[in-house]
């Protein structure tokens, strides 16, 4: 645990209960978003992108899409 961490800990002690929980959840909630975010990112991506290629040619192919500049966008 880091010292700040461990500061952050020591100065939550001395609030009142209530506000103890409400952090203590609040935390614990961040850490569980990130452990999902880092699930998320050690995923591999190709497959997504590759559906999302083969989905944009079909639609090109069956004339659903039409053709614009970056300023049209």
């Amino acid at each position: 645990m880091t010292d700040l961490l461990t500061e952050a800990f020591k100065k939550a002690q001395n609030l009142p209960e209530d506000i103890q929980n409400e952090l203590a959840k609040q935390l614990i909630q961040d850490i569980e978003s990130e452990y999902q975010w880092q699930e998320t990112l050690e995923q591999p991506q190709s497959s997504f992108l590759d559906e999302l290629a083969r989905k944009a040619l079909n639609e090109s192919s069956q004339g659903k899409t039409k053709k614009i500049g970056f300023d049209e966008i």
